[in-house]
């Protein structure tokens, strides 16, 4: 997904923890260029391939549909993928780059890695994940013993990646909400910002009229370059 042309435009954004025909309609309407459908059994979001199978099939034609995954095995990608019509791979647990490598070649998909940030002691994993990954998430760390790698709600100092770029297009997550995303834009440069809990009215419920402020307040924030 590198090496494409570039544009100025707003920044992309992925609503994701989508679990109701309703809410891949609101991200649709809202304008959002991604949408996200979490496989992880542990979270309040989390859906069957028969469950998935028809709001992936719901989506417009250009709505990219992203399948979340953590610590995956082969055998349970390949059911879920003969199921559900996905774009994009979010890998959200402990992979390595040599296994979103290995994913990548398995499924012949494109691969986002979602790498955690708490401390700058924590960024070199990102550079590492940018030589084997399509896509980069940059998400907040979650608290030692969370049950959750994402979707807690949490943001992290967004300086630590301020000016900071990689090889591969990102995505800023985190904490992310209407009133907040414009500043973390202004301080990271984000191309792309990923929301889950700052759109929803209960987890796992989305609210229209949330991912539509937040659709706008991205808007407000102004241009970056990204990909076309």
């Amino acid at each position: 997904m590198s090496g494409v042309a570039q544009s100025l435009r707003r920044p992309a954004v992925k609503i994701c923890g989508i679990t109701r025909p309703e809410d891949v309609d609101a991200a649709a309407g809202a304008g959002a260029e991604y949408i996200g459908f979490v496989f992880f059994a542990p979270s309040p979001r989390a859906l069957s391939p028969a469950r998935a199978a028809p709001l992936a099939q719901r989506a417009p034609a250009g709505l990219c549909k992203v399948g979340l995954f953590v610590d995956v095995d082969d055998a349970t990608l390949t059911a879920i993928l003969a199921e559900v019509p996905l774009d994009l791979l979010q890998l959200h647990g402990a992979e390595t780059p040599d296994r979103v490598a290995g994913i990548r070649a398995l499924t012949g998909l494109p691969v986002m890695k979602a790498v955690g940030i708490a401390a700058a002691e924590d960024l070199p994993r990102l550079d590492a994940h940018a030589r084997a990954a399509d896509m980069l998430l940059v998400d907040a760390k979650p608290p030692r013993g969370a049950a959750l790698p994402g979707g807690n709600g949490l943001a992290f100092d967004w300086r630590l990646v301020a000016g900071r770029r990689w090889p591969v297009p990102w995505m800023l997550a985190g904490g992310l909400d209407a009133r907040n995303v414009a500043e973390a834009l202004r301080l990271t440069g984000a191309p792309a910002v990923d929301v889950s809990s700052g759109v929803e009215a209960s987890p796992g419920v989305k609210d229209p009229a949330r991912i539509a402020d937040f659709l706008a307040a991205v808007g407000r924030a102004g241009p970056v370059m990204r990909s076309a």
